[in-house]
């Protein structure tokens, strides 16, 4: 199930995950800092989104209270919570 998610207080603009059976299949993100995102979306694909969630929730960026991975974890427990 693809969702996609407009992150708040970052510099990307649009997160789109696919989540099947509560494993990551497949994330793109626009906007951001290209390498940091390109890693990121290889890091977590295939993963558990649960584990995921957990590694990146409250990730903050320099002063901000956010961050792309923080970000990315609302965005597949929204994808989550979509599947139930």
């Amino acid at each position: 199930m693809t969702h996609v998610y407009y992150p708040k207080g970052v510099c990307s603009r649009k997160m789109t995950v696919d989540v099947e059976n509560g494993v990551v299949n497949n994330v793109e993100i626009v906007g951001g800092c290209n390498g940091n995102i390109q890693a990121l979306c290889r890091l977590v694909t295939g993963m558990k989104a649960e584990d995921a969630i957990s590694k990146m929730s409250g990730i903050r960026c320099g002063f901000k209270l956010t961050s792309c991975p923080d970000q990315l974890a609302v965005a597949l427990k929204q994808a989550l919570e979509k599947q139930e």
